[in-house]
């Protein structure tokens, strides 16, 4: 299965105290390997991610290089970090896409079908970088048929 997160709405490239801001997927128990740092300032950004699904007493288990396990809580890790003039990124904040609070019939039908896509708005109530847990009704989850 793959999960693509399809984000919209990015807050631009300062935020107060940083430069050239910039978000990207972050990997599992590797906060400085990321997926496709997009620039703060994009029209839209969108992450395809390579992940596996089993069942489970819980429902479906979904694990992947990029999604994170922390207590027993499955979540993906949108990095906010600043871009220098080397092309080092610096973290300031992050966001939690929570993948426990989905469904257990969008999930199983994303299993089956192959695909499940997050859609999302990535700028905070202050017009800032969407930080914290991410759950509905900032985030809607949806099968989808792989192509």
């Amino acid at each position: 299965m793959r999960i693509r997160i399809d984000a919209i709405d990015l807050p631009g490239l300062t935020h107060p105290g940083y430069d050239n801001v910039h978000v990207a997927v972050q990997r599992r128990d590797r906060p400085a390997e990321l997926l496709e740092p997009q620039p703060g300032d994009a029209p839209s950004a969108t992450w395809t991610l390579e992940c596996s699904t089993s069942s489970s007493p819980a429902g479906t288990e979904i694990t992947g290089p990029y999604v994170q396990n922390r207590l027993g809580r499955r979540f993906i890790y949108l990095s906010w970090g600043t871009v220098d003039e080397s092309g080092m990124f610096t973290m300031f904040r992050r966001a939690k896409l929570m993948l426990d609070v989905i469904p257990a019939d969008t999930l199983a039908a994303a299993a089956r079908d192959g695909l499940l896509v997050g859609r999302l708005g990535l700028t905070d109530a202050q017009g800032g970088p969407l930080c914290a847990r991410v759950e509905p009704p900032l985030i809607t989850w949806a099968a989808a048929h792989a192509g």
